[in-house]
């Protein structure tokens, strides 16, 4: 039986290959955390009992901002990590914590009124092609 399982007392203990993007990473998964901790409390605020997504405006904008979250989460992840091997920790990294921005900026929007998350929107595309055209030209490099 081992009495370390997870390494905690040993020398190799913290070392990530990628700390910045891990970070980032964090972050992105942290934001996604609220938003659906936000989306419970609407869910008692307004009565919405599950799995309904139907309910007053206020509510619907709530929810739809973390199924976007989760949407964009699941295409985001995957071009952070390879940019960030493919390319440089730091550089995806950089372009991880905008695109939690990016985030923020969409759901403080889309809360106020469904027009006003197109900020957002583009900032967040826009991190997406940089991730995906930095994780193909290394991708490409490294053959």
């Amino acid at each position: 039986m081992l009495l370390d399982p997870w390494n905690v007392f040993s020398s190799s203990f913290g070392l990530v290959p990628k700390p910045y993007t891990a970070l980032a990473t964090l972050t992105d998964l942290v934001l996604a955390f609220s938003l659906m901790v936000r989306v419970v409390y609407a869910r008692k605020t307004h009565q919405i009992p599950h799995p309904s997504l139907d309910g007053p405006e206020t509510f619907v904008r709530i929810a739809r901002v973390q199924v976007s979250m989760i949407e964009q989460l699941v295409l985001h992840l995957p071009l952070l990590w390879i940019a960030a091997f493919a390319m440089n920790d730091v550089f995806s990294a950089s372009l991880g914590f905008v695109w939690a921005l990016s985030r923020i900026l969409y759901a403080r929007g889309y809360y106020k009124k469904a027009k006003r998350r197109a900020k957002g929107v583009m900032i967040g595309l826009v991190v997406n092609v940089l991730l995906f055209a930095g994780a193909l030209a290394g991708t490409i490099a490294s053959f």
